[in-house]
């Protein structure tokens, strides 16, 4: 892979953790405030972006992240200490009179490379703080993008209800006509009656819903209630689907796994610093000595260091290793399933585009051209209630399939964009969030 392809997958992946999935449901509309009765799938995710508590949380761990860094840029302290000796003894020794007393300065030489190991681990545990970060935004505006289609769909369910509520208001009129003239029985009239009714309270159930769902979209960025009333977005999708190898490729690189390539450089961290630990380090000090028996002074130094400090740091070696094999083998197992489960979205979202497409294009008319024919039959007499109750449900039906599939689609379509950190369209053609609605 040339230079060239990793800087644009690297300046797309930055800007599209931030706007993940801005295009998926966003139309070609201005971004709406926060108070405006109308919400976009952009506007919401900025919202969560700026509001959420647990991304809130990031500055303050990056921020003692950086002071710990900072303390492990520290040479070793200087240290001063005063030491007197020969006094409060017995016989000549019983006062001050030839104490000797110590002014000494000391320190510690650190060998082993210790103070680099504590700022390369220091360093490296902001990394993995940096990548947490990523990866909880990722999920957070997943659990948004989710969230928004599911409420979507279910203002979409809303105008089918109040489609059939129009029909059943329609087949109510054309029973009650034919009850007058006597070609049809009064039971027919309150068969249709009774069906008005149920589309009503399916109409009221549905907004219903429609307010959970609007609420807990609000909940996300912290709100109380929702400021706005309805949703903007196109629920029908259109991305094409890349070949799966391009998508596991790039969810590879992924925020998800980029976190365990910084724990691995942490547990390699760790490993260094304990390493480093084994060398032993040297203790110093400088000083002068006075008698005061005689008066006179004299300088003194020493130098010290322990023994054996490699044997007694073999076991934080040993554990440093075993945590780096750990990190290895949970990204592998990680890795493993993410790939399953980009594969089953992958394939889901495949099926579920080409069922919505078909849906509307070629089920939809006929149903709708059948209900046409079917009603111009019931009103001439050839066609019973049964039969003309049952060609709009056939159609109502088929429009509820189609939101339910197209929803299916969307929702495994934000998982394969939260898997990569890529719009899905990125994967097929070489542009870049800016150059998209």
């Amino acid at each position: 892979m040339g230079i060239f392809t990793r800087l644009r997958r690297c300046c797309l992946r930055t800007a599209f953790l931030w706007t993940l999935v801005s295009a998926l449901l966003l139309p070609l509309t201005t971004v709406a405030a926060s108070s405006s009765p109308e919400l976009t799938l952009a506007e919401a995710s900025r919202l969560v972006v700026q509001r959420n508590p647990e991304l809130q949380v990031f500055q303050w761990r990056l921020q003692a992240v950086e002071a710990r860094r900072e303390s492990a840029a520290l040479n070793p302290a200087y240290e001063i200490a005063i030491e007197a000796e020969n006094i409060l003894g017995s016989d000549e020794f019983s006062s001050t009179e030839n104490a000797e007393w110590t002014l000494s300065l000391g320190s510690l030489i650190e060998l082993g490379g210790k103070r680099r190991a504590r700022m390369v681990l220091a360093d490296s545990r902001y990394a993995v703080a940096q990548a947490e970060r990523e990866a909880r935004a990722l999920d957070a505006l997943a659990e948004v993008t989710q969230t928004f289609i599911a409420a979507l769909a279910v203002q979409e369910k809303q105008r089918v209800a109040a489609e059939a509520m129009q029909l059943a208001q329609t087949s109510l009129d054309l029973v009650s006509e034919r009850v007058k003239r006597g070609a049809a029985p009064d039971a027919e009239r309150l068969r249709a009656q009774a069906a008005l009714t149920q589309t009503q309270l399916s109409a009221r159930a549905l907004a219903a819903e429609l307010t959970s769902h609007k609420l807990t979209l609000a909940t996300l960025w912290g709100a109380e209630k929702a400021e706005f009333s309805t949703l903007a977005g196109n629920l029908y999708p259109t991305a094409q689907a890349p070949d799966f190898s391009v998508l596991f490729e790039r969810a590879a690189d992924s925020p998800a796994l980029m976190v365990f390539a910084s724990e691995s450089r942490l547990r390699n961290a760790e490993l260094a610093l304990a390493r480093s630990q084994s060398s032993a380090d040297v203790q110093w000090s400088l000083g002068v000595r006075r008698f005061e028996a005689s008066g006179a002074a004299a300088l003194t130094a020493g130098v010290s260091m322990p023994l054996s400090s490699n044997r007694r740091n073999r076991g934080e070696v040993q554990a440093a290793l075993a945590q780096q094999q750990l990190t290895e083998a949970d990204r592998d197992a990680t890795l493993l399933a993410v790939r399953a489960r980009l594969f089953a979205a992958w394939q889901t979202y495949q099926h579920s585009t080409a069922a919505a497409q078909q849906m509307r294009d070629e089920v939809l008319p006929i149903l709708n051209q059948a209900l046409q024919q079917t009603r111009q039959a019931y009103e001439q007499g050839r066609y019973s209630y049964a039969e003309w109750m049952a060609a709009q449900r056939e159609l109502l039906d088929a429009r509820l399939t189609l939101i339910d599939t197209a929803t299916t689609a969307l929702l495994n379509q934000a998982l394969i964009e939260q898997l990569t950190a890529e719009p899905l369209a990125a994967a097929v053609e070489p542009t870049s969030l800016q150059d998209r609605p």
